[in-house]
């Protein structure tokens, strides 16, 4: 990733990945909570990092916000923060480890241990071999894969010894088996859970003492573990996963961070889902008021984000202010517009985006919106741009709204608005009269 400079350069410079530690000091972007909170001083993340570094019990968070709104560069910035001060922190890809469509609470489980001993390994502590046998014999106990016979250490399928990289290697290439097992073989991945599930006190206390010998490497600091991607479950797979399992799920040693879809936060069940996690969302920056105005200093810190990637001097008049306009404040829907307009303009051999390459890209981008909403769905969203944009009664059908995307909620206190492009189609259809708005 590199700043871009030219046309051909913004595609690699908006991607859609979030930022990782070694792009952080030159393309972060400062001071954009003022902008989603309405208060400077009002951050979830800053309260997720205070959670990390207290002792408190309540060490499990939901983190919501909408996809693309900037979650996985804050918890990656966050991360950095605390690594450098000492805290070992992990983040768990669940989209790349795990089928997002057949995902169960065991799975996480799973990939927690995974992560601990990564953690443990990284820190050079030193395992007792009887809690890595007690480990291995958890998972290889009835398969042919195990690192230890008769007292000895040995490998089949892990490939590793004692010699070539000692029991915990040993140990973490069977979790990479497990975790290819888990996404791909069915069969395999029903025996992976079951262990799970009825043996699931002794792994936690395994997990346990993981947990205290990072702790008494690092001056008592715990281990950390970020589970990233889950905030893309389907409503009906989130609640299987954490419904059911919300004790076991916050009931860790040590701090836990879930993503967790926006859209869940309207079902009755989330209620509950508070007495076991401290949940924390991260708005989308506004750029509209709740009248349907222009909110410029939002929009100046959009513009800022995209001139920390890219020159300026590469749009034409007018053509980021109609791009950020129309994206509504959803980070990822903006560089996907970005580098749409941006492929354009390189295939006609053109130096900036021009306003036609923007609308061209947009113009993709509403249709892909407007295919998740029926006629029936009309009223409903026009009465939220009409006005209706705080006390929203029909809670199933804003659930399926935000889970679209075509209704973005924004904070200071709590409101939502019509995707922007779905607006510019009920103008085009006739449906909003204020076509100078």
């Amino acid at each position: 990733m590199k700043y871009a400079n030219n046309v051909s350069e913004i595609i690699n410079a908006f991607s859609a990945a979030p930022l990782q530690k070694e792009y952080m000091e030159e393309f972060y972007c400062k001071g954009t909570m003022e902008y989603r909170t309405s208060d400077k001083y009002n951050s979830p993340i800053e309260d997720i990092y205070d959670i990390c570094r207290s002792r408190s019990e309540h060490n499990a968070c939901l983190l919501l916000g909408h996809r693309g709104c900037g979650k996985s560069t804050e918890l990656n910035m966050m991360s950095e923060r605390l690594a450098d001060n000492g805290y070992y922190v992990k983040t768990v890809k669940c989209g790349m480890d795990l089928d997002l469509f057949n995902i169960v609470y065991s799975d996480l489980f799973i990939l927690m241990g995974e992560a601990l001993l990564e953690i443990a390994e990284e820190a050079g502590c030193e395992i007792d071999n009887r809690v890595l046998k007690d480990i291995n014999d958890f998972w290889c106990e009835g398969t042919e894969t195990t690192i230890f016979q008769d007292n000895e250490v040995f490998s089949t399928e892990t490939g590793v010894s004692a010699e070539t990289g000692g029991i915990l290697a040993g140990i973490l290439n069977i979790f990479a088996k497990i975790k290819t097992d888990l996404k791909f073989n069915e069969e395999t991945r029903k025996e992976y859970r079951r262990k799970i599930s009825i043996r699931s006190s002794e792994w936690i206390g395994i997990l346990g003492y993981v947990t205290e010998e990072i702790a008494n490497k690092t001056d008592g600091k715990r281990p950390i573990i970020i589970f990233e991607d889950l905030d893309k479950l389907n409503p009906e797979d989130a609640w299987k996963v954490f419904y059911n399992y919300a004790a076991l799920l916050s009931g860790m040693m040590f701090p836990v961070i879930y993503t967790f879809p926006i859209a869940l936060s309207y079902d009755p069940r989330f209620s509950a889902m508070e007495g076991y996690f401290v949940t924390k969302t991260l708005p989308m920056i506004k750029i509209e008021t709740i009248e349907n105005q222009p909110f410029q200093k939002g929009i100046d810190i959009i513009n800022e984000i995209v001139g920390k990637r890219a020159s300026l001097s590469l749009f034409d008049t007018d053509v980021l202010e109609i791009l950020i306009r129309y994206t509504g404040g959803s980070l990822r829907d903006l560089f996907h517009a970005i580098n749409s307009s941006a492929k354009r303009a390189e295939r006609r051999d053109s130096e900036t985006l021009s306003k036609e390459d923007a609308e061209r890209a947009l113009e993709e981008l509403k249709t892909s919106l407007t295919r998740r909403i029926e006629k029936k769905d009309y009223d409903f969203l026009l009465n939220i741009y009409n006005g209706n944009k705080e006390l929203i009664e029909d809670k199933d059908m804003l659930l399926r709204m935000l889970q679209a995307s075509v209704v973005l909620e924004y904070n200071g206190k709590r409101w939502h608005n019509v995707h922007p492009l779905v607006v510019k189609f009920f103008k085009e259809q006739g449906l909003i009269s204020d076509v100078g708005k």
